[in-house]
C-alpha cells in the first residue's frame, strides 16, 4: 500500500497562556525580605448548579416518555411502563431540586478574599424549575396512564 501523499500536520501549538494577573495585595513579613502575596481568585461556576440544570432537563425528557406510555395505553405496557419511568423521572426531578437548592446556598455563601467565589444562580434557578416541571409532568403522566388503563 503506498504511503499517503500530502503535507504532514505540524506540531500542535501550546494553548494560549492567560495573562499574568497582578497580585491583589502584598504584605511584607516583618524581619525578613519576603512578603505574602494575596492573589485575586476569579469566580467559578458552581458544579452543583450545572448538575441541577442537566438533571432537570433529563427529568423533563423522562416525563415525556412517561406521557407517551400513558397515552399509548395497555398496548405498549401502559401503566407498568409509565410507573417504572415515573420512578426514574421522580428521582431525577428530586435530585435536580436538591442540587439546585444546594447550589443556591453555595452561591449565596460569603467568601473571604482567598476563598473561591461561586456563580451560576441563574443555572441553579433553571435547574430548580426544570426539576419541578419534570417531577410534576411525570406524576401527571402516571395519572394519565392509570386513567387510560382503567377505561
Amino acid at each position: 500500500m503506498p504511503p499517503a501523499v500530502g503535507p504532514r500536520p505540524g506540531p500542535v501549538p501550546p494553548p494560549p497562556r492567560e495573562p499574568a494577573r497582578p497580585p491583589k495585595r502584598v504584605d511584607p513579613v516583618p524581619g525578613t525580605p519576603f512578603g505574602v502575596v494575596h492573589l485575586d481568585v476569579p469566580p467559578v461556576t458552581s458544579g452543583l448548579a450545572v448538575g441541577s440544570l442537566v438533571t432537570g432537563i433529563a427529568a423533563i425528557l423522562v416525563s415525556f416518555l412517561v406521557l407517551c406510555f400513558g397515552v399509548a395505553g395497555p398496548d405498549y405496557g401502559g401503566a407498568w411502563a409509565a410507573g417504572a419511568f415515573t420512578v426514574l423521572g421522580g428521582l431525577a426531578g428530586t435530585a435536580a431540586i436538591v442540587a439546585g437548592l444546594l447550589a443556591r446556598r453555595q452561591i449565596r455563601r460569603p467568601a473571604p478574599p482567598p476563598a473561591v467565589r461561586f456563580t451560576g444562580n441563574g443555572l441553579a434557578m433553571a435547574g430548580l424549575s426544570c426539576g419541578g416541571v419534570g417531577l410534576l409532568l411525570s406524576l401527571l403522566g402516571l395519572g394519565l396512564a392509570l386513567a387510560v388503563q382503567l377505561v
